[in-house]
């Protein structure tokens, strides 16, 4: 897992960062979740994969209490307990 945080950052460094949020949390979660406006993209990390190989879901929110819904509040929790990454 550290090497895939490792990654993430130096490429969060190469880019125009501005607007773009990350934060670092001491629980484990087995999941990468980048969201944009009803629209989301989701990595659960397979043990027995690499982060590359495991499958991403591209959710839409189409209504309410449905699968993006129940993603954003799981995402939402984790987000409100986690720690800026400074600097990006």
């Amino acid at each position: 897992m550290s090497t895939r945080i490792h990654i993430t950052l130096d490429a969060l460094r190469k880019i125009d960062s501005n607007g773009v949020e990350a934060r670092f949390s001491d629980g484990h979660i087995a999941l990468s979740v980048f969201t944009f406006d009803d629209e989301m993209l989701v990595t659960p990390h397979l043990s027995s994969l690499l982060g590359h190989d495991s499958p991403m879901f591209h959710l839409r929110r189409l209504g309410d209490d449905g699968l993006y819904d129940r993603f954003a509040g799981h995402v939402a929790a984790l987000w409100d307990g986690g720690r800026p990454v400074t600097p990006v």
